[in-house]
């Protein structure tokens, strides 16, 4: 039986704070914000300890696993903190916002407390159906992949929140907060990149926001092209696109629903049970799952999926995008 605590109390902490409650291997004791009413609102739902800070939580209590759930400046010196405690660390998306940061965090692998990071969408049904096809084989050699995000984020989104928007606390716009997820497919498919040219713009919130609102990149997978663009000044929030063009077929996975089509055979459309979801539907239904098996493996001492070894080509490509595109879409080689 592990203790978790969460440290950041909006919207992401709710479906971290609903699976830690139903996990048969979880102790949930504590939580804190720097707010102190949504500490203590998630403390009266869930029978938790509430501290307006996470040093007075560490100190005040003896925690085997901090989930971070805060803004993305401060994972990197949440998760440092924990760690040097011996403190097990769960962290949402960003793992880092920057290349010193990215340096400090993977200390954290060199030994000692583990950390693990919440890229859930790795673990939803139509995401493990396409990896398995493509390492069976039976796709061929692939050709392209490309994927698509367009959401919407409103201007009181960022105004409201106090620190999205703002290079120095969110690191970025539409690509390290909304679509890192399908960057980060793209790469679970494809391994390591080569190199990516990019752009950014402000399209729709011009004035309002420091950060991008759409990304558009090309990303080489060692002679294969990788399409990615991401925008959140769509009308709505329209299901994830990701698809591959390989040798023997074409393989399309959007929301729940994987399109396989071959050359002369019928379309082959599979369909998964969508879980009961926690948070907005568009976000993947995959926390429930990816949390448990992270306390599977430390209960196990097992390897974690989503350990920080396995989530820096994702980091080094998110990074290398701004990167890029700071350069007037110059190419960065990884």
């Amino acid at each position: 039986m592990k203790k978790a605590a969460i440290v950041g109390c909006g919207s992401i902490a709710a479906v971290h704070a609903a699976v830690l409650h139903y996990l048969d291997n979880v102790e949930f004791v504590a939580c804190a914000d720097i707010r102190p009413e949504r500490a203590e609102a998630m403390a009266e739902k869930y029978g938790l300890h509430p501290y307006d800070s996470l040093e007075k939580m560490l100190d005040a209590e003896e925690i085997d696993v901090l989930h971070i759930c805060t803004p993305h400046y401060l994972h990197v010196p949440m998760a440092a903190e924990a760690h040097r405690r011996g403190i097990h660390v769960f962290t949402e998306k960003p793992p880092a916002i920057s290349r010193e940061q990215e340096e400090e965090l993977f200390k954290l692998a060199e030994g000692g407390a583990r950390v693990g990071v919440c890229f859930q969408n790795r673990y939803i049904d139509a995401a493990v159906k396409l990896k398995s096809l493509l390492e069976s084989g039976e796709t061929g050699k692939v050709l392209g992949i490309r994927g698509f995000v367009t959401w919407y984020r409103s201007e009181p989104y960022y105004t409201e929140s106090g620190w999205r928007g703002k290079l120095a606390t969110e690191g970025g716009g539409a690509l390290i907060n909304q679509s890192i997820h399908t960057m980060d497919l793209m790469n679970f498919f494809m391994g390591r990149p080569a190199s990516v040219e990019a752009i950014t713009a402000n399209r729709h919130l011009k004035g309002v926001i420091e950060v991008e609102d759409t990304v558009d990149a090309l990303i080489d997978y060692h002679g294969v092209p990788g399409i990615f663009y991401a925008t959140t000044a769509y009308g709505v929030n329209s299901p994830v696109l990701i698809e591959l063009a390989c040798e023997n077929m074409t393989v399309r996975m959007e929301e729940t629903e994987v399109t396989i089509r071959r050359p002369g055979q019928p379309v082959e459309r599979i369909s998964y049970d969508r879980p009961s979801l926690l948070g907005k539907d568009y976000w993947g239904a995959g926390h429930h799952t990816c949390i448990a098996d992270f306390y599977h493996c430390l209960e196990e001492d097992l390897p974690f999926q989503n350990d920080l070894p396995s989530i820096r080509n994702t980091l080094d490509l998110m990074l290398a995008v701004y990167e890029s595109a700071a350069k007037g879409g110059e190419p960065v080689t990884l």
